[in-house]
């Protein structure tokens, strides 16, 4: 390198070893790395400091890598909420996260939007309602209560009667529903560009997650959820997380102990008379309960958590747990015998209860047909 003010070798000329050493790394280990994050690589494990603008001009000049056009017009980015806690984005996206597999695999990420930290990341096969509860789970009981959720209008998150329509309030998913039980405001895009933080936040990852579980021979998704939670999370705030606008914190600890509840899929069912539940092809058997003598033809709510256990609720009641095969599962404290007089009274009250309800209905039966 010539400086032609002085004709002389510029004192910043790089020795032809150098060169040949950052090209051949590239051609080699680091091939299917973006430009900044292999210039990363060269500082960090290399010990290499040249600068990203002469790595991505030598790179050019050698044809490893394409010159791209100019970008478009700038637009102006939403600003961020001014402190953590105020707003979260949850997303996944569909990669070969993993390069060794031959599929496909989503990417569930849940950030925040006044820093772009990272709170909860999770490789699943597929994104579904389970998946995305149990990393809303895992922040809530970590972090605490935040103030709302940003979302894409996915089938899991809302329920849209036709495309392009707004989505139908009334008929809200699972999640919406368990959002709303703990005073979580559920903000739905109605369009990409509106998800603007989330798609730049995967197109980075994109361009560098896959390289790195290369780099580390990772080949599975155990070994890659374990170095997500582990190291990427630490790696990616270090390098992409900024300063909220205020100091504080809009998050608040979660005082109750339901959380198991609130984030499983609930369904409602009226008890058989012979004091079962029919749920999905299974016969959840209920137990003798204290409070009451039978629970044939009562309303109650069968949860599927995500342990893929089944519980069975009547108002505040837990009347029984259950495997996923729909085998009752002994209950701490179900031990306890019941009083044979507390049992007696229970029966006749019952069925006083049990008559009143016939006679009411007979007179509703007389009065429709003398009208």
């Amino acid at each position: 390198m010539l400086d032609r003010r002085t004709r002389q070798p510029s004192p910043k000329r790089i020795a032809v070893e150098e060169v040949a050493k950052v090209l051949r790394l590239y051609r080699e280990k680091y091939f299917d790395l973006n430009v900044k994050h292999f210039v990363e690589k060269l500082h960090q494990e290399e010990d290499i400091s040249l600068s990203y603008s002469w790595v991505k001009t030598a790179l050019q000049n050698a044809g490893l890598v394409k010159r791209y056009a100019k970008r478009g017009p700038h637009r102006r980015k939403r600003p961020r909420r001014p402190l953590p806690g105020m707003m979260l984005h949850v997303d996944g996206s569909r990669h070969r996260w993993i390069a060794g597999l031959d599929q496909y695999q989503d990417l569930i990420v849940i950030f925040d939007d006044a820093t772009s930290e990272v709170y909860d990341v999770q490789l699943v096969d597929e994104e579904s309602t389970s998946t995305v509860m149990a990393s809303l789970k895992r922040v809530v009981e970590k972090r605490g209560l935040f103030c709302s959720l940003y979302s894409d209008r996915g089938s899991h998150m809302a329920w849209t009667p036709k495309a392009g329509e707004p989505v139908h309030a009334r008929n809200p998913t699972q999640i919406a529903r368990a959002l709303a039980q703990l005073g979580i405001e559920l903000i739905l895009a109605y369009s990409p560009q509106a998800r603007g933080r989330c798609e730049r936040l995967f197109g980075t990852w994109q361009g560098r997650l896959p390289q790195e579980l290369r780099l580390r021979q990772i080949t599975t998704i155990e070994a890659a959820n374990e170095f997500l939670r582990q190291d990427w999370i630490a790696i990616h705030d270090a390098s992409f997380s900024v300063k909220a606008e205020q100091s504080g914190t809009a998050f608040l600890r979660y005082p109750g102990k339901d959380l198991d509840k609130i984030f499983s899929q609930q369904h409602e069912r009226v008890i058989d008379n012979d004091n079962t539940v029919r749920f999905e092809g299974r016969s959840l058997q209920i137990p003798q309960q204290t409070f009451r003598f039978s629970m044939a033809r009562c309303r109650v709510l069968v949860c599927e958590h995500l342990d893929q256990t089944l519980s069975v609720h009547y108002g505040h009641h837990l009347l029984g747990r259950y495997d996923a095969s729909g085998q009752l599962l002994q209950l701490a404290g179900s031990t306890k015998t019941v009083d044979p007089t507390d049992r007696r009274r229970l029966m006749k009250a019952q069925a006083h209860s049990d008559r009143h309800r016939e006679e009411r209905k007979k007179n509703q039966k007389r009065k429709k047909e003398a009208a």
